[in-house]
C-alpha cells in the first residue's frame, strides 16, 4: 500500500483573490458561510490570508475604505503552508501538533489547494478500515 500524499486529500482550487482586489471583494466572499478565509495571491504565488477578523482589525476599525483598500495591503502571512508532496500522515500530525484546522497547500510557493484537518482525519480513518479488512 503506497503512502498517501497531501495532494491526494487536499481541496483543489481554494478561493483566492489577487493582491490588487479590494477588501470589499474579500468581505463579500467571507459573507458566505462556506468561505472561512480568502487566500491572497500575486499571480499564482501565495502572499497571505485574509479572514473576517483581519477585515475588522485592518479595514473596519480604522475606518479605511473597503472599495479602495487592496488585499495586498492587509493580507497576513499564513501561519503555515504544507507542500503538496508531503506525506499525508505527517501533515495530519503537524496540523494536530499546531492545532490548525486548515492550511494552504503549495508547490514551489504556488497555491494549489487547502488541507483540512477534518478531511484528513476521515481519509486516514477510511484507510485504516480498508487495511483492517484486508488483513
Amino acid at each position: 500500500m503506497t503512502e498517501q500524499l497531501v495532494k491526494d486529500a487536499m481541496v483543489s482550487e481554494p478561493f483566492s483573490l489577487d493582491v490588487t482586489a479590494s477588501t470589499q471583494e474579500a468581505g463579500e466572499a467571507l459573507a458566505r458561510p462556506e468561505v472561512r478565509a480568502v487566500f491572497v495571491c500575486d499571480g499564482e504565488k501565495l502572499i497571505g490570508v485574509v479572514t473576517r477578523k483581519t477585515l475588522v482589525r485592518e479595514v473596519v476599525a480604522p475606518g479605511r475604505d473597503p472599495k479602495t483598500t487592496k488585499l495586498g495591503e492587509i493580507a497576513e502571512a499564513p501561519n503555515a503552508t504544507i507542500e503538496a508532496s508531503a506525506v499525508l500522515a505527517d501533515a495530519f500530525a503537524y496540523l494536530e501538533e499546531h492545532d490548525y484546522e486548515r492550511v494552504p497547500v503549495v508547490e514551489d510557493g504556488r497555491l494549489v489547494g487547502v488541507l483540512s484537518r477534518s478531511v484528513v482525519q476521515r481519509r486516514l480513518a477510511e484507510d485504516e478500515e480498508v487495511s483492517d479488512t484486508e488483513g
